[in-house]
């Protein structure tokens, strides 16, 4: 057991769209990651999606819906097989929950490594 910085994590890296893995939680990685500019639209069909905004702001796209902006403090749960998309104009830091070996863009062929910091 011990105490993850989340800054200090966030500070490791400055690439966007690229997570790590900082602690596991029952099963599932626990990650953070920088979002500017667009993600491709995706889905999930097996497990929700879990957003924790922990500085800036991203909007969600939600395939047929209007778009939802999720700003610091606020988190987002995309149900499972859901399209979406998120997106952020400037540079936005959140923390991921996803189940181990799930890919980021639900297809494992594009999907990004998730090293652990």
């Amino acid at each position: 057991m011990k105490t993850v910085n989340l800054a200090e994590k966030l500070a490791m890296f400055s690439s966007h769209w690229d997570p790590h893995v900082v602690a596991d939680y029952n099963g599932n990685d626990v990650m953070v990651v920088k979002f500017q500019g667009e993600f491709p639209f995706h889905n999930h069909p097996d497990t929700d999606d879990f957003f924790l905004v922990l500085e800036g702001e991203m909007v969600m796209d939600i395939d047929g819906q209007p778009p939802q902006t999720v700003r610091a403090g606020e988190l987002f749960v995309v149900p499972k097989g859901v399209i979406h998309r998120p997106r952020a104009e400037q540079e936005c830091k959140v923390l991921l929950m996803e189940p181990k070996g799930e890919p980021n863009t639900g297809d494992p062929a594009t999907a990004a490594p998730k090293p652990r910091i």
